[in-house]
């Protein structure tokens, strides 16, 4: 009876999973329909409106006449402001800057989209949001958490381009490196009290959130992860894997100032992991100290010169406004 059972559990699982992917198909077709036929009318539109002596009066003239016809045949969805929405799309869109022909995203992920100024900024949240099949929450979230300046303070001008044209690219460890790291989601506010273990709790309670923080290819691995060497007992706070670098990635908590021991200690781990952990196919394994507080000199002196193992960022609780931010990242740039 159990078998017989197991089944008939096994064959509607099998018809409840073809008919779930089958409207997930739907709903995708619908979405990149609507939007590519918002994208024509804006197009319809921005052709008509040349046609007139005066574009300007012209153009408003048709707009609000469109809308009227429209709303009386076809209902809601089309005022005066979402026409205009659709113009601008088209005007948005129109010269190719990005691989949006195809249109992958839905039509509220386009209306925020059209906000960023920047053609390369916008570029990459558009790619990043397509290859990460994020939420229009989740878009926004990065966005307001200035990823785009944040991952491209550490690259060159070809870098910057390579992320409006390609999106985030994972090669080496310093391209999955962000400073700071923005940690809003763990509810600790600003200037409250919190211990390490407290932090790396909220973390845990939230991973799939930091997990989107710390970027592509990360798995989590364990928390205080426990080794032995010569009797002495370590715990690393959290342990990752990113299957794009194929390494470790030891990851420390730190809610003071970062000293030199930190590094140290954290030096020892990565060698830890280096000699008796990782396969011999597996590259080096990658370090990082995420600090409240930190001086670049200092780290710049403890590391080796030619360091790409150990890396030292800031960390926030709290998410500031996107100025806030741009100002933060271009302070530490200065330095």
């Amino acid at each position: 009876m159990d078998k017989i059972q197991k089944g008939n559990n096994e064959f509607y699982n099998k018809v409840v999973e073809l008919l779930k992917q089958a409207r997930n198909s739907v709903v995708r077709t619908i979405n990149k329909t609507m939007v590519y036929t918002y994208y024509e009318i804006g197009r319809i539109i921005v052709e008509e409106e040349q046609k007139g002596k005066s574009r300007a009066e012209y153009g408003k003239q048709i707009i609000q006449e469109l809308s009227k016809r429209l709303l009386k045949e076809f209902g809601k969805g089309f005022s005066v402001t979402n026409l205009k929405q659709m113009r601008q799309f088209y005007l948005t869109y129109e010269k190719g800057q990005t691989a949006s022909d195809e249109f992958n995203l839905s039509w509220s992920h386009y209306l925020m989209l059209m906000r960023i100024e920047n053609p390369e900024e916008r570029s990459f949240y558009e790619k990043e949001a397509i290859a990460n099949n994020w939420s229009l929450r989740e878009l926004k979230r990065q966005f307001n958490s200035a990823l785009y300046e944040r991952l491209a303070l550490s690259r060159d001008k070809k870098g910057v381009k390579q992320l409006a044209e390609k999106g985030q690219i994972i090669e080496t460890p310093q391209d999955s490196l962000k400073d700071p790291y923005v940690l809003e989601f763990v509810g600790l506010k600003e200037n409250s009290k919190y211990s390490e273990t407290e932090l790396e709790q909220k973390l845990i309670d939230r991973l799939e959130h930091f997990l989107l923080e710390l970027g592509k290819g990360f798995a989590f691995i364990g928390r205080q992860v426990r080794f032995t060497f010569e009797e002495d007992h370590f715990r690393v706070d959290l342990v990752f894997y990113n299957r794009l670098l194929r390494c470790f990635v030891l990851i420390d908590l730190k809610i003071g100032q970062l000293t030199h021991q930190d590094l140290g200690q954290m030096q020892m781990y990565v060698n830890y992991y280096d000699r008796f952990v990782k396969l011999p196919e597996e590259n080096k394994t990658i370090g990082i100290i995420l600090c409240k507080d930190k001086n670049d000199a200092l780290v710049e002196i403890t590391l080796p010169e030619n360091n790409e193992q150990i890396f030292a960022s800031k960390y926030l609780t709290v998410l500031p406004s996107k100025e806030e931010l741009k100002k933060l990242i271009e302070n530490k740039d200065d330095d």
